[in-house]
């Protein structure tokens, strides 16, 4: 039997619909930051790595890009709705199934860290072109909001397994030690995702490590529940405030020629 720790790929088979319905977006100027300079969008050609049910992938097709969305779990690619500019395919960080050279741009929104890390920059710098741009994305909690510490203590405290101690940290560089990216560098933005107390609940439980049942789970929804109350706006709703941090990556050329003078800056 698989280790369900180690098994990356069915991890999230019971989080699928509160994986689609509760997990945040992404704001606009991060998906701006990692287009930017690499082309007129609807000539580029964009793989998300892991794409999940297609968060990222959707807000990168809106801005033009065809988008190649990578994804090994079928049931999440099942819970995706077709989308326009998108193209949904079964693969993995260390095997997309893409060509040499044939993307733009390689994004990994909320999923690189479950990845074997050599052998996906690897990959990720084989389907790249010369001039392409890797970014790696996560959502973090913020946790000086109120709301946002609360949230973290709680479901950390219920977690069933090491994970949340996996999580990417935003001062954390991805890239330390690789040699086949550069010019790395880290963009900071803030998201605010409007969440009801049922929504609040949904978004811990897509998170693969908490709990489904018994005690820790029920401590977990009435803590959650307990949080909300306290932190809900007249309308009923509350705000989990996150920073999102986009690291972004040059492939590194393979002789002395100046990453700028390919990109014709």
């Amino acid at each position: 039997m698989a280790d369900p720790e180690r098994d990356t790929v069915h991890r999230f088979d019971n989080r699928v619909d509160d994986y689609a319905k509760a997990r945040p977006s992404y704001p606009a100027e991060a998906i701006a930051a990692m287009l930017r300079g690499l082309g007129h969008p609807p000539m580029l050609t964009v793989a998300d790595v892991g794409a999940g049910t297609g968060i990222m992938s959707r807000l990168i097709a809106d801005k033009g890009p065809l988008v190649v969305a990578v994804e090994p779990n079928e049931k999440m690619r099942a819970k995706a709705e077709p989308y326009e500019r998108m193209i949904w395919q079964k693969g993995s960080a260390e095997a997309t199934g893409l060509g040499d050279g044939s993307v733009n741009l390689v994004v990994c929104a909320q999923s690189f860290h479950w990845f074997d890390r050599p052998a996906a920059l690897a990959e990720f710098k084989r389907v790249l072109r010369t001039v392409g741009r890797l970014a790696l994305v996560w959502n973090e909690v913020d946790t000086d909001d109120p709301l946002g510490a609360v949230y973290r203590r709680v479901v950390d405290d219920a977690a069933d397994d090491e994970a949340p101690r996996r999580r990417h940290a935003i001062g954390a560089n991805p890239f330390e030690g690789d040699t086949q990216f550069c010019e790395v560098r880290c963009e900071v933005f803030r998201y605010e995702q409007v969440l009801t107390v049922e929504g609040l609940v949904r978004r811990a439980m897509s998170a693969s490590y908490a709990p489904k049942d018994g005690p820790k789970h029920d401590e977990m929804i009435s803590a959650l529940r307990a949080a909300h109350a306290e932190h809900a706006r007249e309308d009923g709703t509350a705000v989990l405030r996150y920073r999102t941090a986009v690291w972004m990556a040059e492939p590194r050329p393979a002789d002395a020629i100046d990453l700028k003078l390919r990109r014709g800056e």
